[in-house]
């Protein structure tokens, strides 16, 4: 299995992860936000990379997704227990990628995962990115009172998140009737 430049970036993001609790565990939240900021731009560049180098790998299509979930999982986590972001939000953000999973693994066991191409909506990626921003715009003023800004971030947030689960599910229950029809 080849390792690339984009997949070492992709490595790095998740071995950045830790780091960026451990800073937002000790109250460090510029070292925080500048260690998420790092984790954000490599997410851009090993993609640019990849596609622009045809640098593409089976191992960097898991990666990638991982380092992702990593990072915003483990911010949004944190974040709620210590009670700078809601926890309804971080409740929605996780459960989102816990039904992502429990999808897969359903189209793994039906042997329907083959058959179709699985890659990021545009929604799923307008929900990545929302996420990312959310976090960013909260380590900028970590403070006890949420400015109306980023209220409504949080239920911009969420409600691409729902939307993007929800569109997760069709493209799921779509598969596995095609994949029904076809037996």
């Amino acid at each position: 299995m080849p390792i690339n430049i984009p997949n070492i970036i992709s490595i790095i993001r998740i071995l950045l992860t830790p780091v960026f609790v451990i800073c937002l565990m000790r109250g460090l939240f510029f070292p925080a936000l500048l260690v998420f900021a790092v984790a954000g731009i490599s997410d851009a560049l090993d993609g640019l990379i990849a596609r622009c180098f045809n640098q593409r790998t089976v191992l960097g299509a898991y990666l990638d997704p991982i380092a992702d979930k990593i990072l915003l999982m483990s911010a949004f986590v944190s974040l709620a227990v210590l009670k700078i972001v809601p926890g309804w939000l971080t409740v929605i953000v996780i459960s989102r990628d816990i039904i992502i999973v429990i999808g897969y693994a359903v189209l793994e066991i039906t042997g329907t995962r083959d058959k179709i191409e699985i890659k990021p909506s545009l929604v799923s990626k307008c929900t990545t990115f929302a996420q990312l921003l959310t976090i960013f715009f909260v380590l900028l003023n970590p403070g006890i009172s949420t400015p109306l800004a980023i209220k409504r971030l949080y239920w911009v947030t969420a409600g691409l998140t729902i939307a993007s689960g929800l569109h997760y599910i069709y493209i799921g229950m779509k598969s596995l009737h095609h994949a029904a029809d076809d037996k």
